[in-house]
């Protein structure tokens, strides 16, 4: 049986947003701070024992969250055409990830973006190579 290793750091950030179009108070300028929980999946094991050193992910997710905190994310250019909601942010942050972690045998395989203390959203993407 082929073994699986999943990896999760937590970080986080504060910031801004309105909703465009959404019928609600949501509409209004408003901020979070959110909590970013990230999933790095591995198959295989360096010399050493490691998937890969919890520092690089930590602090690739530190880097990423860093361009978010304290700004008005409808400013940024990832949220100028899409609505800066956190299924968007999950999304957007998932595949800044993926560009820096994904390799052969390793790849970010979820990100849990949390809104709230009691509201989040996770998001995935299949392996390019998985069967749809």
């Amino acid at each position: 049986m082929a073994a699986t290793y999943t990896l999760r750091v937590l970080t986080d950030f504060a910031s801004a947003h309105t909703l465009r179009g959404y019928p609600g108070q949501c509409a209004n300028l408003h901020g979070h701070n959110w909590k970013v929980e990230v999933e790095v999946e591995a198959s295989d094991l360096d010399d050493l024992g490691m998937a890969v050193d919890f520092k690089v992910v930590k602090n690739l997710a530190r880097e990423i969250a860093g361009r978010l905190d304290h700004q008005y994310l409808n400013d940024l250019e990832a949220f100028q055409q899409v609505n800066p909601t956190a299924e968007n942010i999950a999304q957007w942050f998932f595949r800044e990830m993926a560009r820096g972690i994904n390799r052969p045998g390793l790849r970010v395989s979820a990100l849990t973006l949390w809104e709230t203390e009691r509201a989040s959203v996770r998001y995935t993407e299949l392996p390019e190579n998985a069967a749809a």
